[in-house]
């Protein structure tokens, strides 16, 4: 019986790449990432109407740092962030850049939303426990569940990291049992992209 040749072996990278082009890994990023892009830009415009035709963005900031304590604005974020993300992010690190501590505030913010996917998870996973309920979710989520199943830790890299509901990620990573300690590794990069949207919005209210 002939031997297979090792060099004729595809590495292990192209494999995946293989895998995930097959299974529409890229065009589900792309297809999301351009509905996501819609909310994002009628905020942006929201914000700049607001900006230039009402009251300077600045200004309000500075009032909602100056009138409401930091502790109330956390906990509204991290209701958010772990039921299911309603309030975009960036209004909150916007707010953050305002503080006598933005740096410190901003992490807390990271810390938030890292423990709200978190949240979302043990959530995914009490659901998967009721029958009822998993059988109610499986059809309304079927769309999340069966991507999670395909594609595991890089559909929870995608939502770490790019405008996409982390909760709605780790809500379907609980519900088919993803292993915790991977989730947590993955979910990490959700720091990385707080990091990245911190400078940029930083330097944007300067």
């Amino acid at each position: 019986m002939p031997k297979k040749n090792p060099a004729n072996k595809k590495p292990r990278w192209k494999l995946l790449h293989q895998y995930y082009s097959y299974t529409g890994f890229y065009s589900f990023v792309g297809k999301s990432l351009l509905k996501a892009a819609l909310p994002i830009i009628l905020f942006v415009a929201a914000l700049l109407a607001v900006h230039f035709f009402v009251i300077d963005i600045n200004t309000i900031l500075v009032y909602v740092t100056e009138n409401f304590p930091p502790i109330g604005v956390f906990a509204v974020f991290f209701a958010s962030e772990s039921f299911l993300g309603l309030i975009p992010p960036e209004m909150f690190i916007a707010w953050s850049g305002k503080s006598e501590h933005p740096v410190v505030f901003l992490s807390i913010l990271a810390t938030l939303s890292y423990l709200g996917g978190v949240i979302s998870y043990f959530v995914g996973r009490g659901i998967a426990s009721i029958p009822s309920v998993f059988v109610y979710l499986e059809v309304k989520m079927e769309k999340h569940i069966k991507n999670m199943r395909k594609w595991g830790g890089f559909l929870i890299v995608v939502g770490a990291l790019l405008p996409l509901p982390f909760s709605i990620s780790s809500i379907a990573a609980g519900i088919i049992k993803f292993p915790f300690p991977s989730f947590l590794l993955f979910g990490l990069l959700r720091f990385v992209r707080f990091a990245i949207y911190g400078v940029a919005i930083f330097n944007a209210l300067n």
